[in-house]
């Protein structure tokens, strides 16, 4: 059996395993569905939400809209000012301490400001994607910089290495595992940005749509949405460690794994 067959094929006999446990379990103990529903209610309101009706794919692309753009902006924004207070010794002096003391301010408290400053749109969603994105990948981009090897770094000075010559050869190549590591958190983080922004004020996505089906105690159509939001999570993930695969060829499977588990 192939290496690749078995990624695909062990986590399936593991979730088969779990929904018979679930199924086995509400059956034995005779939980009510209003706690929690059977699987096949679940799967009932997966087919009804994305085959049938189809009611959920609006919910869901308006949910993957606010978090892939606000993933990108966050990131993107984290790697830049990482990389700027890790080059710069004087910057990092003037603001290290204010990016740390923002940071240590749960963002959820945020979100209702967030709401008011930026409506209660998509661009609110995105803006609460971004804040929660931008610390894993400033932390991380910024550790990383600073933990590269000096005796790297003071050779490629002795050949008269200019500065910029130094970061894109050897620091950021040091650097790109954390990077990676921070992508990957980030994409949790995403997630629940997006979540907490369509509970505190929106008519869409899939944090609406598990709020509003709480009201009514429809818990097949939340668990289908919650799954959702795990499927999306699964794929992004994937995703971002397949790219890692691809760019940071020298490091292995297993050592990324570690900066990853290191790092969460």
């Amino acid at each position: 059996m192939t290496e690749t067959l078995k990624k695909i094929l062990f986590p399936i006999v593991t979730l088969v395993i779990i929904l018979f446990v679930w199924d086995w379990t509400i059956l034995l103990f005779h939980v009510p569905n209003y706690l929690v529903p059977r699987p096949w209610t679940v799967i009932s309101a997966l087919t009804s939400g994305y085959i049938i009706e189809g009611n959920l794919w609006p919910q869901l692309a308006y949910t993957c809209e606010s978090v892939v753009l606000g993933y990108v902006m966050g990131c993107a924004v984290g790697i830049c000012v990482g990389a700027l207070l890790a080059e710069s010794r004087l910057l990092e002096i003037f603001t290290y301490p204010i990016v740390v003391a923002f940071k240590s301010t749960p963002k959820v408290a945020l979100a209702p400001l967030v709401m008011v400053w930026c409506g209660f749109g998509i661009e609110s969603k995105i803006v609460m994607v971004a804040l929660v994105c931008f610390f894993p990948l400033f932390v991380n981009t910024f550790v990383g910089l600073r933990q590269t090897n000096q005796d790297q770094i003071d050779l490629m000075r002795v050949y008269a290495a200019t500065k910029s010559h130094i970061f894109m050869n050897v620091k950021l190549p040091s650097a790109l595992d954390m990077i990676f590591a921070g992508l990957q958190i980030s994409i949790v983080m995403a997630l629940i940005g997006a979540i907490v922004a369509e509970f505190v004020a929106s008519s869409q996505g899939l944090g609406y749509v598990i709020s509003s089906n709480s009201v009514d105690l429809h818990l097949g159509t939340m668990f289908a949405a919650i799954l959702s939001l795990s499927l999306l999570g699964v794929i992004g993930n994937t995703l971002v460690r397949h790219l890692q695969l691809k760019l940071v060829f020298w490091g292995g499977e297993a050592q990324q794994d570690s900066v990853v588990i290191g790092t969460a």
